[in-house]
């Protein structure tokens, strides 16, 4: 099942708006943005579009907001991936996105709010246990505090990088637009951008995305 998750509320403190005169929490502005845009249908329209389903949804509106979905992850394919920034992981090391060249980078943005991301932490766990020589999975945890993340990662056992990306909305704007999670954008060996998925994916769509770019 393919899905994609927006936030269910929008909490009161903090943000990027420099003339905002009570701020609200970093990544807030945005999720309002995501909310707007209507997390049923969305998360409905992200369903068909991540999946083989050969038939859309007969409401029209809906199949036009599944096409502009998919036509926005299609620019992104092709292009050099900005992979010249460096963030902390959940245990405070540095971690520079450039030191994985080279490799097959799967480079998932999710949150440990977010449903459809958990469901799709074993899939990944597994991918990365199948191609530990070819492949790096790079969990981009968007607002979670890292004390929370060693928490989740240790309850599901995650044995990749999970990244702390409250902060870095410089790196969400990157690899955008985003209008919820998860989003996995998978990078070539030759550092070019070879899919961007909103939505989750089944292992078997991974499996079939990576073996083409060993």
């Amino acid at each position: 099942m393919n899905e994609q998750q927006t936030p269910e509320t929008s909490p009161p403190s903090e943000s990027t708006e420099p003339a905002a005169p009570a701020p609200p929490e970093p990544r807030l502005s945005r999720r309002a943005a995501w909310i707007a845009m209507g997390s049923v249908a969305l998360a409905l329209g992200l369903l068909w579009a991540a999946s083989d389903m050969s038939e859309p949804p007969p409401d029209e509106d809906l199949s036009s907001l599944i096409a502009a979905d998919e036509l926005e992850d299609a620019k992104s394919v092709g292009k050099t991936a900005p992979l010249d920034y460096t963030l902390k992981d959940m245990n405070g090391a540095d971690v520079r996105l450039a030191s994985f060249r080279g490799k097959i980078i799967l480079l998932n943005f999710w949150a440990t709010w977010c449903h459809p991301c958990k469901e799709e932490i074993p899939d990944l766990i597994a991918l990365q246990n199948q191609y530990k020589d070819d492949i790096v999975v790079l969990g981009f945890s968007i607002d979670d505090k890292p004390e929370d993340l060693r928490k989740y990662a240790k309850a599901y056992q995650m044995n990749y990088p999970v990244l702390v990306g409250a902060g870095h909305e410089n790196v969400q704007e990157a690899y955008g637009p985003m209008w919820g999670v998860p989003v996995t954008v998978i990078i070539g060996r030759d550092g070019k951008i070879a899919k961007k998925q909103s939505g989750i994916r089944s292992l078997e769509q991974f499996d079939r995305e990576i073996k083409r770019l060993l």
